[in-house]
């Protein structure tokens, strides 16, 4: 069996049961409930916009002759 605490013991451990109540442990994920969802969307966001700008932009030397050139106005 354990050994008693004491009469010092027995103070600090019922001056830290605050510490243990269920309001202040998780305290973050339970203010923001959803966040850790919504930043791996925006990260999975930014990485599929990055790959679909790669594979759909067209590239720099076709876009360049492909433009119109504005008529010189005399």
């Amino acid at each position: 069996m354990a050994k008693p605490l004491g009469t010092t013991g027995e103070f600090f451990r019922r001056r830290d049961e605050w510490r243990k109540h269920p309001m202040l442990s998780n305290q973050m994920r339970h203010a923001l409930p959803g966040l850790g969802i919504g930043v791996a969307a925006f990260c999975v966001y930014l990485v599929g916009e990055q790959i679909y700008s790669k594979a759909v932009a067209p590239s720099k030397s076709s876009s360049h002759h492909n433009q119109k050139q504005p008529a010189p106005s005399h």
